[in-house]
């Protein structure tokens, strides 16, 4: 009887301890859930036609399937499934915030039990295919942006495109843009559906970036498809679906308009050897604003975008440059609930009259300005820099935007084109949107960017910590170094070496310890990491049409805090 007790207790503390274990992980990613502030996606929608409005809701359906696809490029439908079987409310959303079962923002850690780590290639690729596998493959598509590799019965490796992948869910878009069409009011909004209809049945973008490209009146805009390549962390190379609803904000958008044909001149005048900015920017961009109204797939992940730069091929740059949406609403969403409170806990009291939305709208502006700046095609003769540079591309591309359109924001207020900031409004508010967007992780390439910007800041003297360790921002060395960063980042690129990139991002795209333990003081008090929106028909005030029941976990739930 003594050992049976013996025995019965230990049973009972072993399921106390499983419990309190349980218990203890709830309450973290209840916390974790926490830091996600929501925020409501709306606009004026009295401005819109009746067809406008008609055709937003055709628009949030389309989005919704662009949802659909993304769930399967990252987690896979069984796995997706899966989550209908995880009893615990906090984990399951967290799992929808973050479109899987790791956490995208803290170096990809898996919290959904029974997950180990994230695969790199996502579901693009089979888990158990070896890069040397990959590099025997004898089939020219297997790099290609819109192609899956699966193995077959044989053990082999298949590479299928997207159209073939997806066929069953591309044929709902197919039917939801052949009415959109024919709602549309405006030529150009109709003619990039069209064009954009056709490239989703070959997987040839070309035709739709460029039409899109001279989609500059209509009022409504709609980004979606296979889009960036942040996902694949294995090569680089496939992209993944998204969508944004946009409603252009006019009067903003005309303010901006001018600074377009100036591009030519701030590429001249980019703080880098000569040799590295010979090609010439296309003037046909453009610079527009919007209140966003719905994210659906890539965007939608973990960090919400607030700014976009697109098209992504290198060919539509050179001949027409690039359009640069801002997301208005989503920019003064973050910038209120996460910036501010960030900067009045780490900045320095004297220059928290520096930290204005205005300097934070133009750098995020001229972020996106910069994609399309510097180089595009490498000077050694390794190709363009995506495909030198692989899997580090995206980290250094966003590097070479954060920097360069830092650069720019610094000309135009020397050129007295931007007036309502200064320099040092730039600078100040510069250093506490890394101290906001590192907390996106070290790992993802937002992440990396900034990280080896701050190091690189920090070892240059561009910023010091008073007596309370507040950041003061050195602005005579902080151009100093930001003019050096450029430089570096250019060449980085230009040069096409892989190997030097990688070497340079694993050594100073991490968080030191002084910084660590900023960012502990700022969780700490309890400021939010991010956003999670609450958006649908519902939201804007349009009608549901009543459609047939989900079985699986739906990644956007309309009016909900972003499922």
């Amino acid at each position: 009887m003594k050992k049976l007790s013996i025995t019965v207790m230990a049973i009972a503390m072993v399921a106390t301890i499983g419990g309190n274990e349980a218990k203890a992980q709830n309450q973290e990613i209840q916390k974790k859930v926490q830091q996600y502030a929501p925020f409501t996606l709306k606009t004026d929608m009295e401005k819109l036609t009746p067809q406008e409005r008609e055709l937003v809701g055709i628009f949030i359906d389309i989005a919704k399937v662009m949802d659909d696809l993304f769930w399967e490029q990252s987690f896979g439908t069984e796995n997706r499934k899966k989550l209908r079987e995880i009893k615990d409310p906090a984990i399951k959303n967290y799992a929808e915030i973050h479109y899987g079962a790791w956490d995208r923002l803290d170096a990809e850690k898996p919290f959904v039990p029974g997950y180990g780590a994230k695969p790199a290639g996502a579901n693009f690729y089979p888990t158990d295919m070896t890069k040397a596998e990959f590099d025997k493959l004898d089939d020219p598509m297997k790099t290609s942006q819109y192609t899956i590799l699966r193995r077959n019965a044989k053990g082999k490796i298949d590479v299928i495109p997207y159209h073939k992948a997806y066929e069953k869910q591309l044929a709902r878009v197919d039917e939801l843009l052949d009415k959109a069409i024919n709602l549309a009011e405006d030529e150009g909004l109709r003619k990039y559906l069209e064009v954009r209809r056709e490239a989703l049945k070959t997987d040839d973008y070309y035709e739709s970036d460029m039409v899109w490209m001279d989609m500059k009146k209509s009022r409504l805009d709609f980004v979606f498809g296979p889009i960036e390549n942040y996902e694949d962390g294995l090569f680089g190379y496939k992209t993944a679906y998204e969508a944004f609803v946009l409603v252009k904000d006019e009067k903003w958008s005309e303010d901006l308009a001018r600074f377009t044909q100036m591009l030519p001149e701030l590429q001249k005048n980019l703080p880098c050897d000569p040799k590295y900015k010979k090609e010439v920017p296309g003037t046909d961009s453009d610079l527009n604003v919007y209140d966003v109204i719905y994210y659906a797939g890539d965007c939608n992940a973990g960090s919400k975008t607030i700014a976009i730069n697109l098209p992504n091929d290198e060919r539509v740059h050179l001949a027409k440059g690039t359009r640069r949406l801002q997301l208005k609403n989503a920019m003064e969403a973050k910038f209120n609930t996460i910036m501010l409170p960030i900067a009045n806990l780490m900045i320095s009291k004297d220059q928290l009259k520096n930290i204005k939305f205005d300097a934070f709208f133009s750098n995020v502006c001229y972020h996106e300005v910069a994609h399309g700046l510097g180089i595009k095609n490498t000077i050694s003769g390794k190709g363009n820099v995506r495909q030198a540079l692989q899997n580090q591309y995206s980290a250094w591309e966003e590097a070479k935007a954060d920097i360069c359109g830092l650069y720019i924001v610094q000309s135009l207020i020397e050129k007295k084109e931007i007036t309502n900031i200064t320099i040092e409004d730039a600078y100040v508010t510069f250093i506490a949107g890394i101290l906001r967007s590192v907390r996106f992780g070290a790992t993802e390439a937002h992440g990396i960017a900034n990280m080896m910007c701050f190091n690189y800041m920090q070892d240059h003297g561009a910023f010091k910590r008073d007596k309370d360790g507040r950041y003061v921002i050195d602005v005579k060395k902080m151009r100093t170094a930001l003019e050096g960063w450029a430089a570096l980042v250019i060449k980085t690129e230009g040069d096409g070496d892989y190997e030097v990139a990688r070497k340079y991002a694993a050594k100073n795209g991490v968080v030191r310890p002084d910084l660590a333990k900023d960012l502990k003081a700022i969780e700490k008090a309890n400021i939010p990491i991010d956003i999670v929106y609450e958006q649908g028909k519902k939201v804007l005030g349009l009608k549901e049409k009543k459609e047939k029941k989900v079985t699986e976990p739906q990644a956007v739930k309309d009016n909900s805090v972003r499922f």
